[in-house]
């Protein structure tokens, strides 16, 4: 049985985050972000597409005195999504720099692995605690394989070596990123910023790594959890990993955002990891963003790619409409609508949906039933069925869910 961990709340921005807070989904642009003009206008696709929290790389001052106008530009664009600035390296630079970079983000994100060395490392993460405790800013500490503390991890190797049975490697750098996480959230707390202004992450870029240092992570703390396969990869296989690993711990009742990391191909959208996390989110029964579509996978009895293309338009249409339709239609995002290819199962999946077509396969009649609420409501036949169908939808979304 699911049963979600209990966390602290924090706000970021107009978005709540833990508790018993819905799921949030995240994103990030990879856009220059000193072009304000294009890093606004990916983050709104981005937030139109779903997304409720988008980041933006800080990485110079000149993107940190971008970062007022890309606010007022998404403002003046109706878009109201908090941004969150990814600082490494020269963040305590940047915000000394730029007040306003500091007063109009709504979170930073810091990875202690990437803010210095030694005494100077304490002293500029301490820049950037007490620059959110004057602005009232959430900080989200987010470790990462690849830029782990090393001194961190030299300290635990050596007391690790002592050991009479020492743990390997693998375990020793998973205990690393969980303790830095917890150390560099109970020194922000020392330094004043409240416990409800801080959420952790813990990125890696295997599966069961992942799983393990989330279980880890949960069990010794409460803050909210960010969840994410980091540099999941491209097109598939970054589908499949980012879904195998983020099902695994979100089941586990771990987990209060979510980003899907896709490697984008040249020149396609970034709003693809937006959709495959809210996909995760939805499959698990978690959240509900748009109707589900289902539609079988097509087999000899299947005639043409009709029913493929049907699905697909039915599917895609849905979608397109949800920015109108979710303030228009309260509850629309959980209706059922079902595409099927053949008698076989076609009829049953039908009826068991809020609205179903079974379209003719090969050999059978060339008719179309249409079942409304699990009852036969109109046959479809000829040319236009695709249109035909689609003007139902439309009409059953206007009676059912009209406020």
């Amino acid at each position: 049985m699911y049963s979600r961990r209990k966390t602290l709340i924090t706000n970021v921005g107009n978005v709540r985050i833990g508790g018993n807070n819905p799921i949030v989904v995240q994103s990030m642009t990879n856009t220059n972000t000193e072009n304000a003009l294009e890093t606004a206008l990916q983050i709104a696709d981005l937030a139109r597409a779903g997304s409720e929290i988008v980041r933006i790389t800080v990485n110079t001052l000149a993107a940190g005195a971008k970062v007022r106008e890309i606010c007022e530009r998404l403002t003046d664009m109706g878009i109201n999504v908090p941004i969150v600035g990814d600082f490494h390296f020269n963040g305590h630079k940047i915000l000394a720099e730029n007040p306003d970079c500091a007063k109009y983000l709504a979170k930073y994100r810091i990875n202690p692995g990437n803010i210095g060395k030694g005494a100077k490392r304490d002293e500029q993460f301490a820049y950037m605690i007490n620059t959110a405790k004057e602005y009232n800013k959430s900080v989200r500490i987010g470790v990462n394989w690849g830029s782990l503390d090393q001194q961190l991890l030299a300290n635990m190797l050596d007391t690790n070596a002592r050991q009479s049975q020492p743990h390997s490697l693998e375990v020793v750098m998973r205990k690393a990123l969980v303790e830095s996480a917890i150390q560099s959230a109970d020194k922000a707390i020392e330094l004043g910023l409240p416990s409800d202004k801080i959420l952790l992450s813990c990125k890696v870029s295997h599966v069961q790594d992942l799983v393990l240092v989330y279980r880890d992570l949960a069990s010794r703390c409460n803050f909210p959890l960010h969840l994410g396969l980091t540099e999941a990869g491209m097109g598939a296989k970054g589908i499949v990993a980012s879904t195998a690993a983020l099902s695994l711990i979100l089941q586990d009742g771990i987990g209060d955002t979510i980003r899907v990391s896709l490697t984008p191909r040249p020149n396609e959208s970034r709003v693809q990891e937006v959709i495959v996390a809210q996909e995760i989110l939805q499959s698990l029964g978690l959240r509900s963003f748009a109707p589900v579509v289902t539609s079988c996978p097509g087999c000899g009895r299947t005639s043409s790619d009709y029913f493929q293309l049907l699905a697909e338009k039915i599917q895609t249409y849905l979608r397109d409409q949800m920015p109108l339709w979710k303030i228009k239609y309260p509850g629309v995002e959980e209706m059922k609508v079902a595409v099927m290819g053949c008698v076989v199962n076609g009829p049953g999946e039908s009826k068991l949906a809020n609205i179903g077509i079974s379209l003719p396969g090969r050999d059978e009649s060339p008719v179309a039933p249409v079942f409304i609420d699990g009852e036969k409501s109109v046959t479809l036949k000829g040319d236009h069925i695709a249109e035909e169908f689609q003007v139902i939808v439309d009409n059953y979304v206007m009676k059912k869910y009209s406020a």
